[in-house]
């Protein structure tokens, strides 16, 4: 049974419009400010576009990390600033591949537990294959334990 908010879209719909006002202001705040400087037309008009496009795609792209990392149960706040304050994009680079897995849901209470668990802490239930010797989680199709070398 998975919970319905994790069906919702991570990032939500007033991110969108605060991304499209952000750059809104700055296409009209640059469009305005190349009107004073003597550069070529193709210039003035393209340099407020790709600087517009680009700061509402950076405030998106940190409101799905914030989205994100609160939905796989991360340190979201935190991985937030990282992504922002850490210059070349080191931070988002860095998110991405830091960012735990998904974390999956018991069949029969609903308890949220993280990927890669053969029994739900809650109720005991099997989440998914394990070995009978070590009990550790197996994948499909494997005659022998990867971690103890037990038949399976």
């Amino acid at each position: 049974m998975t919970p319905m908010v994790q069906r919702e879209s991570v990032i939500p719909a007033t991110a969108w419009a605060v991304a499209a006002i952000v750059s809104v202001v700055l296409f009209l705040g640059l469009g305005f400010l190349m009107q004073q400087v003597e550069a070529p037309l193709a210039v003035r008009i393209v340099m407020p576009v790709l600087a517009a496009a680009a700061m509402g795609g950076y405030a998106v792209l940190l409101v799905f990390i914030y989205g994100d990392a609160k939905r796989r149960g991360m340190r979201y706040v935190m991985w937030t600033w990282l992504a922002a304050l850490i210059p070349n994009c080191i931070g988002i680079i860095l998110y991405f591949v830091l960012r735990e897995p998904m974390p999956v849901h018991c069949c029969q209470c609903g308890c949220v537990m993280q990927a890669g668990f053969a029994y739900c802490p809650r109720c005991g239930c099997v989440t998914a294959p394990a070995c009978v010797q070590c009990k550790r989680v197996t994948q499909a199709g494997w005659s022998h334990c990867a971690y103890c070398g037990a038949k399976l």
